[in-house]
């Protein structure tokens, strides 16, 4: 056992809380902690802390934690001199222990002997006879079920059954006759052998008030063995400990006594090495205690044992394993309890069903700030982890210490109400509850009494999610669009809005968004609601919910919501209080795409919880909306916009811009909220190409959007919405005004629309008028009057001899454009300084700041702040900053890790060419097309030109989340390609690509057009801070990216380590001197004069080839139009399409029989698959409509023939 105490390494056997605990004694010493972990638990806190990590992979437990020879290999490989198992897993295997020791490895931990003498209970049973400790009335070491049998029938009902290998509450259950004995045998035997390895099973006595009372107890391993108070860990359900506390309530002195002089006397018979643990079962009516198991490790409340005694069990076992711990003697001599610690375990578990398991991600983790000899806190979690359904659930433990139990029980309640853990469902109510209870505040909790507590639960259960349901507040995120983040928040916000008011809720109190097919949910707890939006068929349990009504739901109600009834795709749903999740970013609401928001960053699925925000009182049932303030759904929509900001004949023909207003545009079927399509007439442009922003004329230099803005991408308009991008190269006409954004919301696939024009003042008036119908539920008449011109507003005007224009985009953003359409630093140079200057000394009413290549946005709120006051504060400061002396700005150099051609970019290739398009120029490499349009030699000097470019960041939020939108500093280093025509539908987080004259590194994963050159590390952290995230992007504007070159495989480790902050980057501070960079160009100009004639030359041709094709008007395949209706048998059942789109798949073969729920086809509409499932079960006759089909609502998908 002597081991130098110079040794640097121990391997930490374990996982979760216990092996940040014991890290965090290791790291006192000194030592080293070596981890080793499953790649469930990669971002786990025990791996995150210790640089010394080792992956076991992924397989089952028994090939990762139960794995002895691996973890034996890892640690031998780390240079670990001793081994610590934690308590579970191997902590208790007598092979491994003897495994180690054969290895030369010290284990911390008892001998192989005492685990195997006290680990199977028969014979710990025995042991504990033969040293006259008190047994309960049980049997030996069991062979069959008939045996057990014969044996419960001699000692009497009720029995525990239990497994001799087990702990922890695990490997046992209660028989209160032969039939639950017989029902037991198979399930305990498995759990055992799951568990520990070890089937064999024996008989207690069950007593039916017991307290459940240990004694902690260290041995030297020569004899001596010393008791360290005991604790009382009654307070338990199914076996499972919920709280622990030392010293035991209700004990005398000479009941203390004998518990300790007893558990001394069992282990010094055995020379007992390391900590352990004596359990007791203490008969309240009686006072008399048994012997229950000793548990030969450190056990999981060892820490309250800790707080009041003043010890580290932990380094005394490692001081024995290294040779140089005291005399026990001298040990004990120095101790002395300090008041009284109790200690609540927090499990990833639903109280309300049973206690069941909960796994997921963790979107909030708050946990109360430890205290010295206070307040302790162990636990492995973090903001962004996911919670593995492998492992157990207990996720922390909160241990209090005060001078008295009373104030302990206080303390704890305070830490535990302080603590918030969102995601998945835990059981900190639970907790709460169990400690305001009168039997733990009383000190009488015995092992029964927690199954007797029902803990009501404030929350809705998900039974089925719906096709999409999310979770959305209003106004949604705002303030990071120059980042890239749109806001989310409900597509209706008037119908969600008007919602809120009907229940007296703030205006921001959360609900739930429903698309096409609604969810069916279980309250849990009395609660008002009100359906809003398009009126779909809802019932609670078979009762039919109007909406537009303040309906109360009682417990156990179950709130079935279907599709709509008639047009409309969205439904609200919002609930008194509102829904209580955590704020990201400052809100609610749910960002599907970005994956964070609302609950747990993505669609509502069956099994989720919504908890719910304290009810106010004020909701009152029965009231109904005005019908005037009812909004409708109909077919034909007027959206009323203001022109703008590219809707002049700079870019479309007069011709167009007349019939861009005049024509009914059609909604496609492929919309979502990100923003809905449209077909309607083909633009006629008044330009042949976009310049050096691209070659078709719908092409220009980035710039920020607004919400509402109806963007050209190539021909096809569409109608950005509220999870639109903030960044786009794109022509947008015009502008729906913030008064009409809801509309938006209620478009259906074949609704018509047609754009209204209105002025300014017209589309200020709607939003006060609005805003005042909302707040005094009252309908206030008025009426928009249509613009007498379609000609935006633009002003221009020169400033220290550089063109301005200020073009108007809607009635809440102005767009502020530097110089000609072409791509130059310089400009970008004076945007930056513009807006650096409104950040330091905001405007009245401004709300946010967005810059693009060659511009910056100004959003500002249009009833805060009159539009002429702004628009001229806005030129005045313009002019002022353009007089200022041009001063340096600050930039970064930081220097990324590029995989060049990456897999995921040739997966999204390939994908790309199976469901988008067959062929492309830029097939079958866009590396080989990139040289191709740029007239270089060979790839390698693509290659050569990437990692040889300085890249300055002009924009965030290209293509969402901080992504760079980028050029080179150098013109010798500008690539120019053009994007996918039409775009591709999937690209890799952080792939890298050139469009036209740009670098882009995609923020997440999504649709895209860049031509790839490759992929590196994440721009985004969603959840994590680190060194380089101080907050949730990467990058400033005006850093500069440097690409290096790594493999594949390099890259993929280097993205794992990277968000947890174990890969730092290499960052060195620079500034951009726009005078130095001129003279940079002029010392360069013949060399980059000649550089862009031969990319220019190349570029041309590849432009002439693409004229002659007829790449420019390329056409997918259109979509077969659906076949006449067929007459069939009047007994047959007709399924009808719910939805416009087109048939996705077909599930079912004709003849096929199908049961009523089974699902017949899938339909993509709105960019979402739907099923459609059979009402009854019968016999499939006819399937009408082939994959690839269109189809219209009402349309025949398939006929059944019924089973009579």
């Amino acid at each position: 056992m002597n081991k130098s105490s110079a040794a640097s390494r121990v391997l930490i056997a374990n996982r979760g809380a216990v092996a940040v605990r014991i890290q965090r004694t290791l790291r006192d010493m000194g030592i080293d902690p070596v981890v080793v972990y499953h790649e469930a638990d990669r971002e786990s806190l025990h791996v995150q802390q210790s640089p010394l990590h080792f992956s076991l992979g992924s397989g089952s437990v028994q090939d990762t934690y139960l794995n002895a020879g691996r973890l034996i290999e890892t640690a031998l490989e780390a240079g670990a001199w001793a081994v610590h198992p934690g308590y579970g897993f191997l902590s208790e295997n007598a092979e491994f222990v003897r495994a180690c020791e054969a290895a030369g490895l010290v284990f911390l931990g008892p001998t192989p002997q005492q685990i195997e003498a006290f680990g199977l209970k028969h014979r710990a049973r025995e042991l504990a006879r033969g040293s006259g400790v008190p047994l309960v009335p049980g049997t030996g070491e069991l062979a069959s079920v008939e045996e057990a049998l014969a044996a419960a029938g001699n000692i009497g009902y009720p029995v525990m059954l239990k497994s001799s290998a087990g702990g922890g509450g695990i490997g046992m259950a209660v028989c209160r006759d032969a039939d639950a004995l017989n029902r037991a045998w198979d399930s305990v035997r498995q759990v055992s052998r799951s568990n520990f390895a070890d089937s064999t099973l024996f008989l207690e006595k069950f007593i039916e008030r017991a307290r459940h009372i240990e004694v902690q107890v260290f041995g030297d391993g020569a004899g001596r063995a010393l008791a360290i108070g005991e604790r009382d860990c009654s307070a338990q359900r199914r076996n499972q400990k919920v709280l622990e506390e030392t010293p035991a309530p209700g004990l005398d002195a000479a009941q203390r006594q004998r518990l300790h002089d007893t558990a001394v006397r069992l282990l010094e018979a055995v020379s007992y090495r390391s900590a352990g643990t004596v359990e007791f079962i203490l008969d309240d009516d009686t006072g008399e205690f048994y012997f229950l198991e000793v548990n030969t490790r450190l056990q999981v409340e060892h820490g309250v044992t800790e707080e009041v005694w003043g010890v580290d069990l932990v380094r005394w076992m490692v001081e024995l394993g290294q040779g140089v711990l005291p005399e026990l003697t001298t040990l004990a001599a120095g101790l002395a309890p300090r008041g009284h610690a109790i200690q609540a375990r927090v499990y990833a578990e639903d109280p309300w069903k049973d206690f069941q398991p909960c796994a997921g991600l963790l979107t909030e983790v708050s946990l109360p700030e430890p205290v010295g000899g206070a307040l302790r806190v162990d636990h492995w979690i973090e903001t962004g982890v996911e919670v593995s359904g492998l492992f157990d659930p207990m996720l922390a433990k909160l241990i209090v210490r005060a001078e008295d139990r009373e104030t302990s029980l206080k303390r704890l309640l305070e830490s535990v109400e302080a603590s918030r853990i969102s995601g998945i469902e835990t059981n900190l109510a639970y907790l709460g509850a169990l400690l305001r209870s009168e039997p733990v505040r009383e000190g009488r909790c015995l092992t029964s009494t927690l199954a007797g507590i029902r803990v009501p639960s404030q929350a809705i259960e998900v039974i089925s999610g719906g096709t999409l349901t999310t979770v959305q507040d209003y106004p949604g995120r705002t303030g990071y669009w120059g980042v890239g983040v749109p806001p989310s928040g409900p597509f209706d916000s008037l119908s969600f809005r008007l919602g809120n008011r009907l229940l007296g809720n703030p205006e921001n109190a959360a609900g739930l968004e429903i698309t096409l097919q609604g969810p069916e949910l279980a309250f849990r707890s009395p609660r008002c609601f009100v359906l809003a939006g398009s009126v779909f068929e809802a019932f609670i349990d078979d009762e039919a919910v109007a909406p537009w009504q303040v309906v109360c739901a009682q417990a156990g109600q179950t709130l079935r919501i279907g599709s709509p009834r008639g047009r409309g795709v969205r439904v609200y749903l919002l609930v008194e209080g509102g829904l209580d999740c955590p704020e990201y970013l400052g809100s609610r609401s749910t960002f599907t795409l970005g994956r964070f928001g609302g609950h747990a960053g993505r669609a509502l699925r069956a099994g989720d919880v919504l908890r719910l925000s304290c009810p106010h009182g004020s909701a009152k049932p029965g009231v109904i909306l005005p019908e005037a303030l009812t909004p409708e759904d109909s077919e034909t929509w007027q959206l009323h916009v203001i022109p703008g900001p590219q809707g002049s004949t700079e870019y479309f023909s007069e011709d167009y811009l007349q019939a861009f207003y005049s024509a009914d545009w059609r909604v496609h079927y492929n919309s979502s909220r990100t923003g809905v399509r449209l077909v309607g007439p083909k633009p006629d442009w008044a330009r042949s190409d976009g310049g050096e922003a691209g070659m078709h004329p719908s092409n220009i230099h980035d710039n920020a959007y607004a919400i509402g803005t109806i963007d050209f991408t190539g021909d096809m308009p569409v109608i950005l919405g509220p999870d639109g991008p903030s960044l786009g190269g794109f022509v947008c006409p015009a502008t729906v005004i913030e008064a009409d954004l809801w509309k938006i919301g209620r478009l259906s696939a074949g609704d018509l629309v047609r754009f209204v024009p209105v002025t300014l003042e017209g589309a200020v008036a709607a939003l006060e008028r609005q805003k005042r119908e909302i707040a005094e539920l009252r309908a206030i008449p008025s009426r928009l009057v249509r613009a007498p011109a379609v000609e935006p507003e633009m002003h221009r005007f020169e400033a220290n001899g550089v063109a301005i224009t200020v073009r108007r985009s809607g009635d809440g953003w102005l767009l502020v454009e530097y110089g000609p359409p072409v791509l130059d630093i310089r400009l970008r140079f004076h945007a930056h300084r513009l807006m650096l200057s409104l950040q330091q000394e905001p405007l009245p009413g401004m709300l946010e700041l967005t810059p693009g290549i060659r511009s910056l946005q100004v959003r500002y709120s249009p009833l805060a702040v009159e539009a002429p006051r702004l628009l001229q504060a806005l030129v005045d400061r313009i002019l002022t900053v353009a007089e200022q002396p041009a001063e340096t700005v600050s930039s970064r150099i930081i220097h990324l890790p590029l995989s060049w051609d990456d897999p995921a970019c040739h997966a999204a290739i390939e994908k790309y060419q199976k469901s988008v398009r067959a062929d492309a120029p830029w097939y079958p490499s866009n590396i080989e097309f990139i040289r191709r349009i740029n007239g270089l030699d060979s790839v390698d000097d693509v290659r050569r030109i990437v990692f040889d470019a300085s890249y300055l960041v002009m924009g965030l939020g290209d293509v969402y989340l901080g992504a760079p939108v980028a050029a080179p500093l150098d013109p010798r280093h500008r690539l120019v390609t053009t994007k996918y025509n039409p775009a591709r539908t999937w690209t890799a987080e952080n792939s890298v690509g050139i469009g036209g004259s740009y670098l882009c590194v995609y923020g997440m994963e999504g649709p895209g057009g860049y031509q790839f050159v490759g992929r590196t590390l994440q721009m985004w952290n969603r959840y994590r801070s680190t060194p380089e995230f101080s907050r949730r992007w990467l990058l400033k504007f005006f850093d500069q990216l440097r690409f290096f070159e790594v493999s594949a495989e390099e890259l993929q480790q280097i993205r794992a380590d990277f968000l947890v902050g174990n890969y730092p980057l290499q960052v060195e501070q620079a500034e951009f001197d726009l005078e130095a960079y001129d003279r940079f160009l002029s010392a360069n100009r013949s060399g980059i004069e000649a550089f862009e004639a031969s990319r220019n030359r190349a570029f041309d041709a590849e432009l002439n080839a693409w004229k002659a094709a007829g790449e420019f008007h390329y056409e997918p395949a259109q979509v077969p139009r659906p076949p006449a209706e067929e007459p069939m048998p009047a007994h047959f059942r007709k399924i009808e399409s719910p939805v416009s789109g087109s048939v996705w798949q077909v599930v079912v073969d004709t003849a096929q029989r199908v049961e009523a729920g089974e699902c017949l086809l899938i339909l993509e509409s709105m960019k979402m698959e739907i099923e459609v499932k059979a009402p009854v079960a019968g016999t499939v006759r006819h399937i009408a409509r082939a994959a690839g089909t269109a189809v219209l609502p009402g349309q025949s998908l398939v006929y059944l023939e019924p089973m009579v």
